[in-house]
């Protein structure tokens, strides 16, 4: 058996990108990572101009009964705030997407998704600040604490019931054709001990023409679906099979409870440290009417505090994704055993997210772990298991 060296290989698959190529993704890698920033302070400003404006306090004196001010309060900030902000949305999240050729949607399309997506946002976060406002008012001193379990259970009520009322309004989600396709994934389910009814494709490039694949639900409603772009870009048996079983291994290994217990706690520092640090930043934002937290009409307030902590938080939470996608990726090696195919998959999301990046720039920016790392550690099982895979 010939030699083979994991080093050389995965400079090999670097190089079947055009050094333009790669440039252009890391163009696209660093821009994203500004706007991280540039969002938190556009997040800001529309809080406080809200906050200043006094709508709120005019809400909530309109409405008396605590519970309706709350959805109230909730539903006017959401929308104004994705009204306001709406400039900010087209250039971020499309007029840049379309620079760099990652979506063909036109814009009256990403608006309508986008005004959905705001509509659904709307509804899912007054139902969490209903028990949020809540135990504010009931257990004022450990609302905080309390609140930490309400962000875990509405996670997961969220990730049982995205794939069933909320995807399917934005695309259309069917059945893996019968063919060698689905019989190979249908195979690798069987082996991996994953459920194999519920292979779909969907049609992704609707939206983006990123090479993805996903899996969503809980329970009876969980599933792995993978996007036409995938097809698109020439995805072959090899590829198909590794992405699954990446897939595949986000369900297997139980990484959404993990996550939800990891925000979880998250989510009670930050309801602690908001708890202390509102009437500080309420004097700051200059807010007139609110006196208290638990008065809806302090949303702003909360808001820039929950948005300045999650920005800080971003490390923390990026480190949680990689281990996570770095455990898919060895689940997939071992149930799949397509190094290469894993590798041919990754280096086609390069576009979207550069393969090189800096130590410290991939801890607090990737939520991933970087092209090159994760190539290289797929050439490296290759290696370790020459006598049992092809290649």
């Amino acid at each position: 058996m010939a030699s083979f060296d994991p080093e050389i290989a995965t400079a090999t698959y670097m190089a079947s990108l055009t050094a333009a190529q790669h440039a252009k993704a890391s163009a696209y890698t660093h821009g994203g990572e500004w706007l991280l920033l540039w969002g938190w302070l556009v997040g800001v400003a529309v809080a406080w101009l809200i906050a200043r404006t006094g709508v709120l306090v005019r809400v909530r004196d309109r409405v008396r009964r605590p519970n309706l001010a709350v959805i109230a309060c909730v539903t006017t900030f959401v929308l104004l705030a994705w009204a306001i902000g709406l400039p900010w949305s087209i250039y971020a999240d499309w007029w840049r997407e379309r620079g760099y050729g990652l979506t063909t949607q036109p814009f009256m399309g990403w608006l309508g998704e986008n005004a959905l997506s705001c509509v659904i946002g709307a509804i899912l976060e007054a139902l969490l600040a209903l028990a949020i406002y809540a135990l504010m008012r009931r257990t004022p001193r450990w609302w905080w604490a309390w609140s930490g379990g309400v962000a875990v259970v509405g996670i997961v009520i969220a990730i049982v019931i995205s794939p069933v009322m909320i995807e399917p309004l934005f695309n259309t989600y069917t059945p893996a054709p019968a063919g060698p396709t689905r019989d190979a994934i249908v195979a690798l389910a069987h082996r991996a001990g994953v459920p194999s009814d519920k292979i779909l494709i969907y049609n992704g490039s609707k939206q983006s023409q990123r090479y993805t694949a996903n899996v969503s639900g809980l329970f009876g409603t969980a599933r792995v679906a993978m996007s036409d772009t995938m097809f698109q870009q020439g995805a072959d048996l090899s590829e198909v099979r590794a992405v699954v079983g990446h897939e595949m291994g986000h369900y297997r290994r139980g990484h959404v409870f993990f996550s939800a217990l990891v925000l979880g706690l998250l989510a009670i520092v930050m309801f602690f440290i908001a708890d202390r640090a509102f009437p500080m930043v309420r004097h700051w934002m200059g807010v007139e009417g609110v006196k208290a937290i638990a008065d809806p009409a302090g949303l702003p307030v909360l808001m820039v505090i929950a948005g300045t902590l999650g920005l800080l938080a971003t490390p923390i939470v990026n480190t949680l994704s990689r281990f996570e996608e770095s455990d898919a990726d060895r689940f997939s090696l071992e149930y799949a055993q397509e190094p290469d195919g894993l590798a041919k998959a990754l280096v086609k999301t390069i576009e979207y997210r550069a393969s090189s990046p800096a130590p410290v720039e991939e801890m607090i920016f990737y939520d991933h772990p970087s092209v090159e790392r994760r190539v290289h550690r797929a050439m490296v099982w290759k290696a370790e298991h020459r006598g049992h895979v092809g290649g």
